[in-house]
């Protein structure tokens, strides 16, 4: 009996796990998925994986593969010529915060809103959400899997995804 109850108990806490990541940016996927002005964007773990199997070249590469493979997917909902972009920004942040998530950064400026906030359990993060919003702008990003913040830079370079530049801030933060 007491087996039964620690596997319900896991399997709960994995399914709330990936039902925080689903809610959140999930939402905005379902809320434009038939709005042409809105970009979506699904990298599976299986296009992950893909990235161990190639060679590196040099020792950055080899950083880069090893931080990539331990990542499951991302999702991302981006908007560059829209009229609320500083409504969705505000309403997305919400829903970060109800999901459970801690924020990590902000950046503001005149022109735009960042904001990166992270679900860590045992100082393992395993997911990571960008939301960003200007008065014509809207983007919402999850990186999930496990996630090591000193190698986020080196992921969000080699990626090249708009709004994935600001997290080299996160390394230089913390004197990397």
């Amino acid at each position: 009996m007491k087996k039964y109850l620690m596997m319900m108990a896991l399997m709960l806490g994995v399914a709330s796990t990936s039902m925080a990541q689903e809610n959140v940016v999930s939402k905005y996927f379902d809320k434009f998925s038939d709005n042409e002005e809105f970009v979506k964007v699904s990298v599976s773990s299986k296009m992950f994986s893909l990235f161990t199997e190639l060679e590196a070249g040099s020792p950055e590469e080899e950083e880069f593969l090893k931080a990539v493979s331990k990542l499951k997917g991302m999702k991302m909902v981006v908007g560059d010529s829209i009229s609320n972009g500083a409504a969705l920004y505000k309403e997305a942040l919400i829903d970060v915060q109800k999901a459970g998530f801690e924020e990590l950064m902000m950046v503001t400026d005149a022109d735009e809103n960042f904001q990166f906030s992270i679900k860590e359990k045992g100082g393992i993060i395993s997911e990571l959400i960008m939301v960003a919003g200007g008065k014509k702008q809207f983007i919402v990003m999850s990186l999930y899997g496990e996630i090591d913040l000193n190698n986020i830079s080196k992921i969000a370079r080699s990626m090249k995804v708009n709004g994935l530049d600001k997290l080299e801030k996160l390394s230089e933060e913390g004197g990397n």
